[in-house]
C-alpha cells in the first residue's frame, strides 16, 4: 500500500463525516516512464482540489477534469491517459480515454469513483410514525437521526426534517428547518391542527408555503409504517425535483460533461478544468487563459504573441 493511504484515508472519513462530495482516484495501470505506480491514489475535492498523488502535474490536470464530471454524474469512470493523439477521444462504456501530450511517454490508466454524501433525513419525536422513519429510512440509502430538537446549526447538510412528536416543540423546530433552507419539511399532523400550527409561525406566508402537512403523499396510509412510507417517497419526490431544478438553473445539459467549465492551455493543447488550483495568467490581454502546468504557463507569459496567433488561425 502506497505510503500516503492512512492519512487519505483518515481524510476520507472526515469528509464523509461532514456530507462533503469528493472523487477517489486509484492508479490501476501505469506504463512506463511514468511517475505513478498501481496502487497510488488522490482526492479530488469539488473545488478542483487534489489531495494525494496520482502523477505529475500533467495527469492531475486531465485527473482534475474528468474527476469533476464523475462528480456531477455520480458514475465511476475508468480514465486512461496516453500522449498518443489516437487516444483522444475514445469512449466506451464505464470509459473514457483522453490524449494528454504532456506525459513522458508513458501511460496511465486511473479509476474514479465519486463519494458523494449520504442523503440525511433528521427525524423529530417518538412517536410510532418516527420510529418507522428511523426502520425504513436507511433502506433508502438515507442517514437518519432521531432527535428530540435541532437548531439552525444542527441542519447543515440536511435534506429533510419530519416533525412527528405529536405536539411537543413542534414550533422552533419548523422555524429553525425554514430559516436553514432545508429542502423538505414535513409536519405529522391533522390538516386542521397542522394549518394551526403554521399560523402561529413567526414566518411570513411564503416561508410556511414551504412546511408540508399532513406530511405525505397520498396514498390512501393508515398505520405508522403505511405513514412512514408516504413521507419518505414525498421526500424522493423533493429531492428529485430540487436536483432537476438545480441542473435547470446552472444550464447543464444531459450529458454530465456540460457541466465541467474547461479551457484549453495555448501552450500544449491539453483540455483543463477551470477550478481552484489551475494555474492560469492574464498576460497577453484578452482572456485569461488556464494551464495544465506551470510550466506551459510560465513558457505562455515570456511570449504570449505566438500562441494568440495561433488560437486566431
Amino acid at each position: 500500500m502506497s505510503p500516503a493511504a492512512p492519512p487519505l484515508e483518515a481524510r476520507m472519513a472526515e469528509l464523509t463525516g461532514r456530507h462533503e462530495p469528493f472523487v477517489k482516484a486509484t492508479v490501476v495501470r501505469a506504463r512506463r516512464p511514468a511517475s505513478a505506480r498501481p496502487g497510488d491514489t488522490a482526492l479530488v475535492l469539488a473545488d478542483g482540489r487534489i489531495e494525494g498523488f496520482v502523477g505529475g502535474v500533467c495527469a492531475e490536470a486531465t485527473v482534475r477534469a474528468q474527476a469533476l464530471r464523475t462528480l456531477r454524474s455520480g458514475e465511476s469512470l475508468l480514465l486512461r491517459i496516453s500522449p498518443e493523439e489516437t487516444a483522444a477521444g475514445v469512449r466506451e462504456e464505464g470509459m473514457v480515454s483522453v490524449a494528454n501530450p504532456c506525459l513522458s511517454g508513458g501511460e496511465l490508466e486511473i479509476f474514479l469513483e465519486p463519494l458523494r454524501p449520504v442523503p440525511r433525513v433528521t427525524v423529530v419525536g417518538d412517536s410510532p410514525i418516527a420510529r418507522a422513519l428511523t426502520a425504513f429510512g436507511p433502506t433508502l440509502g438515507y442517514e437518519i437521526t432521531p432527535t428530540g430538537g435541532i437548531t439552525a446549526d444542527d441542519l447543515s447538510g440536511t435534506l429533510a426534517v419530519v416533525i412527528a412528536s405529536h405536539g411537543r416543540d413542534e414550533e422552533p423546530v419548523l422555524v429553525a428547518a425554514v430559516r436553514a433552507g432545508v429542502p423538505y419539511i414535513g409536519l405529522v399532523a391533522s390538516p386542521r391542527r397542522g394549518a394551526a400550527v403554521l399560523a402561529g409561525l413567526d414566518l411570513d406566508d411564503e416561508q410556511r408555503a414551504r412546511v408540508r402537512t399532513p406530511a405525505g403523499l397520498w396514498i390512501g396510509a393508515r398505520t405508522p409504517g403505511e405513514i412512514a412510507v408516504s413521507i419518505l417517497a414525498e421526500v424522493i419526490q423533493v429531492a428529485g425535483s430540487r436536483s432537476a431544478e438545480a441542473e435547470a438553473k446552472a444550464g447543464v445539459k444531459a450529458e454530465a460533461e456540460e457541466a465541467v467549465r474547461t479551457a484549453t492551455d495555448p501552450v500544449c493543447g491539453m483540455t483543463v478544468a477551470v477550478a481552484d488550483g489551475t494555474p492560469y495568467s492574464d498576460a497577453g490581454g484578452g482572456d485569461r487563459r488556464w494551464f495544465c502546468c506551470a510550466g506551459c504557463r510560465t513558457a505562455y507569459e515570456q511570449d504570449p504573441a505566438p500562441y494568440a496567433e495561433a488560437a486566431a488561425s
